[in-house]
C-alpha cells in the first residue's frame, strides 16, 4: 500500500491537521473523522490539566498521533525546552520545531531550527521541522536527523497557496526524507497541486478551522490530497505548446470526391 512513513511510523493519511483557530473545540473530533487525518499538531500552551474545558487533549481522540509544536520559541534553546516539557506532559515523541523571532512575517529561523533539530533527534524525538524553503537548510536538517522536512508554501495563516512552488520543487527533487508542505495552503485545489508535485504530505490548519463548515472542509481536503497523490503516481501527462488532436484528423468523408 502507498502509505506515509515517518521514521518507522506508518500512516494511511497524507493530510496532517491542526487544532488552532476553531471557533468551537468540539469540531476537532468530527473534523478528524471526516478528514481521516491521523496526525494533529497542537501548541503546548493549549494543554491545561487544571481546566478540562480548555485542555486541548480532551478534544483529540486517543488514536490520533499528537504533534506538539514549539510555537512561541524564539531560538533553539527555547524550542528544546518546550519539546522536553511536551514529552513530560505525555504528548509522545513527535515534535514539530517552530522557531520564529520575526513577528511581522512569522517566517521560521532556519539556523536555530537546525540546532534544535540536531539536539532533539539525538534525544530520541521524531522531529518535523518547519522551515523556510532553502535547499541548503533542508539538507542540513536531513543531516541533523529530521524525520521529515516541512517547508512553508506561503506565510503561515495566509491561505495564499504555493507561493514558494519553484523552491518546493527543488527541495522535492533532492529530498532524502519525506517532504511535507506546511503553512499557506488555503484551498483543497492547492493541496492537490502540492501532492501532484510529489510531496509526501501536507499540513492544513487555518483553511479547515476557519471554514464555515470545518467538518465538510476537512473531507474536501482529504479527497484533494488523495486525488493529488493518485495523479502523481499515475504520472501526469506532459504539457504542449500547441494543440494536439485526441483523434486523427483525416479527410475520410471526402475521399470519394477525390477519386
Amino acid at each position: 500500500m502507498d502509505r506515509l512513513e515517518l521514521q518507522g511510523r506508518i500512516f494511511n493519511s497524507r493530510l496532517l491537521t491542526g487544532t488552532g483557530k476553531f471557533r468551537d473545540k468540539k469540531l476537532i473530533e468530527p473534523m478528524l473523522e471526516s478528514s481521516e487525518s491521523e496526525i494533529i499538531t497542537m501548541a503546548l500552551r493549549r494543554v491545561n490539566f487544571q481546566n478540562p474545558q480548555e485542555n486541548i487533549l480532551n478534544y483529540i481522540p486517543k488514536k490520533i498521533t499528537l504533534l506538539p509544536n514549539t510555537s512561541g520559541a524564539r531560538n533553539a534553546e527555547e524550542a528544546i525546552k518546550i519539546a522536553m516539557i511536551a514529552r513530560e506532559a505525555g504528548c509522545g515523541d513527535f515534535i514539530k520545531i517552530e522557531v520564529i523571532n520575526d513577528m511581522k512575517y512569522l517566517l521560521p529561523n532556519n539556523e536555530e531550527t537546525i540546532k534544535a533539530t540536531k539536539f532533539l533527534a539525538k534525544e530520541g524525538f521524531i522531529v518535523l521541522p518547519y522551515m523556510y524553503p532553502d535547499i541548503y537548510a533542508a539538507k542540513a536538517l536531513e543531516d541533523a536527523g529530521a524525520a521529515a522536512v516541512m517547508p512553508l508554501g506561503a506565510p503561515i495563516g495566509s491561505n495564499k497557496g504555493l507561493l514558494s512552488k519553484s523552491f518546493l520543487e527543488i527541495l522535492n527533487e533532492n529530498k532524502r526524507v519525506p517532504l511535507i508542505v506546511d503553512a499557506g495552503i488555503g484551498t483543497p485545489s492547492q493541496a492537490a497541486e502540492a501532492m501532484e508535485m510529489g510531496v509526501d504530505a501536507v499540513l492544513v490548519n487555518t483553511a479547515i478551522a476557519t471554514a464555515e463548515d470545518p467538518v465538510m472542509m476537512g473531507k474536501a481536503f482529504s479527497m484533494a490530497v488523495k486525488a493529488g497523490r493518485m495523479a502523481y503516481l499515475a504520472k501526469l501527462a506532459t504539457t504542449s505548446k500547441y494543440a494536439q488532436a485526441s483523434s486523427p484528423l483525416t479527410d475520410f468523408l471526402f475521399r470519394g470526391d477525390k477519386e
